[in-house]
């Protein structure tokens, strides 16, 4: 069976590419991107090449460049490129060379994919590099996820080489009498994959020849044995998981595994291993873990999960002139549990007249004030500590806090509870609460009624 036939066979096997789709090629002249792009057009793909010039190589870079203008020419094969200043972006968003170079890499794929309309980006991993990445994952302490390894399709970015080891590509190459361009730096030993590539496993070799192979084949069989697991985590998350979008933390105690349940909802977030067991030896109602995106909450025997950004966002005051319907621009942290779209709030002021068909409305989403008593312009703001309040039903005020927490509000709630406050400075109404006892509509006084109503 023939190079580009064992492609065939490994595209057609895991459903990568379609014989009428058009696909991008990243292309870097070495020989796996040149053996893949001489694969995939002489399998008859219709495909287009990208290259990346990071200007870190000096002349050999732009050496690369050059290669790979003149291979797409050969072959009759549209070149896209693109420029970047690696160095600076790695400075600027302090991070390694390689991640930056990763960064661009694929950001720019996507982009030009979207522009090109194109239905994937081929990349020339093989066996080889999966190999090494296992093995990198091993030695930095991975789980069922890092061994399966880099996986055939990953969103856009397709993986057609995975079955094809380096020294098969270059034997194509061979047989094709077609040049490439070797990267210096992949000779180098400072990098811990070359490390691995140059040294480790040779010696692996050394022990048992078939050592990629077999390595090769157990990231496979840990796959197919990974999809069944995910298959039955996803059913066990789904079932933990509330109508609030919270996951119960009792239900969560019962599953086999709770730590790889609790890894499962929240690695992928950036929660480090050392917070996952925190989480579940240690639970306070009101603790809370972030990472750099995300915050973990505890609340009441709940585990809920809100990015970081709304967490973080400050409240804004919304002044009401006259009735009316107004937009709040913050929405409450409850509807935002589990990285659901952030949406505002609507407040719609409206009077009735309090006669002998009147009803109060006692929904907790409705405020039923007299109207009268209340002193435009209006201000919808954030719970400020030491806020006070009469709560409809008692004589005296009350710290609003407390009586939030009397009434068992959950933290997600609390966290961005906001009041109505009339123009003397009162709290008319804890939004979706309760409302201020000497605002409340008196029947046989009350003439009119101010109604509040959220939206």
């Amino acid at each position: 069976m023939t190079f580009p036939d064992i492609i065939q066979r490994f595209i057609e096997r895991h459903r990568l590419m379609r014989r009428d789709g058009f696909y991008l090629v990243a292309l870097s002249g070495g020989a796996d991107s040149v053996a893949l792009l001489r694969a995939l057009v002489g399998l008859g793909y219709r495909v287009a090449a990208v290259h990346c010039n990071f200007r870190l190589r000096g002349a050999e870079s732009d050496r690369d460049e050059i290669f790979c203008e003149s291979l797409c020419q050969a072959l009759g094969v549209t070149l896209h490129k693109a420029h970047f200043d690696t160095t600076a972006y790695a400075e600027l968003h302090k991070i390694s060379i390689e991640m930056a170079a990763r960064d661009l890499r694929y950001g720019y794929f996507e982009q030009l994919a979207k522009a090109v309309g194109a239905d994937g980006i081929c990349v020339a991993h093989h066996r080889d590099d999966q190999v090494e990445t296992v093995l990198l994952n091993l030695v930095r302490g991975t789980g069922l996820q890092g061994l399966q390894g880099m996986r055939p399709r990953n969103g856009r970015v397709l993986r057609p080489m995975l079955g094809v080891s380096r020294r098969q590509a270059q034997t194509y190459l061979d047989h094709l009498g077609q040049a490439f361009v070797v990267d210096s730096t992949n000779l180098e030993t400072d990098a811990m994959r070359n490390k691995l590539r140059l040294q480790v496993l040779p010696l692996l070799e050394e022990i048992n020849p078939a050592a990629k192979e077999n390595v090769a084949r157990m990231t496979e069989n840990v796959r197919e044995a990974g999809k069944v697991v995910e298959h039955a985590m996803r059913q066990a998350i789904s079932a933990i998981r509330s109508d609030s979008g919270g996951y119960r933390l009792k239900a969560l105690d019962e599953l086999p595994s709770p730590i790889y349940a609790l890894r499962t909802i929240l690695e992928w977030r950036g929660f480090n291993r050392a917070q996952l067991l925190e989480m579940l030896a240690h639970r306070r109602d009101g603790a809370t873990w972030m990472s750099n995106h995300w915050v973990a909450v505890m609340d009441r025997d709940y585990l809920f999960v809100v990015e970081r950004k709304a967490w973080e966002r400050p409240l804004p005051n919304l002044v009401i002139p006259e009735r009316g319907t107004f937009r709040y621009p913050v929405g409450p942290l409850t509807a935002l549990a589990d990285g659901a779209e952030e949406t505002a709030m609507r407040l719609r002021l409206e009077l009735k007249n309090v006669d002998a068909n009147f009803q109060i409305d006692p929904s907790a989403t409705v405020a039923n004030l007299d109207a009268s008593l209340v002193k435009y312009p209006l201000v919808v703001r954030p719970l400020r500590k030491g806020d006070r309040f009469v709560p409809l039903g008692m004589k005296n005020s009350k710290l609003a806090s407390d009586f939030l927490t009397d009434h068992k509000v959950p933290l997600l709630l609390r966290r961005r509870q906001l009041v109505v406050q009339d123009d003397r400075g009162d709290i008319v109404w804890l939004v979706g609460q309760r409302v201020d006892g000497r605002f409340a509509i008196c029947p046989g006084k009350s003439s009119e009624a101010l109604i509040i109503q959220l939206l």
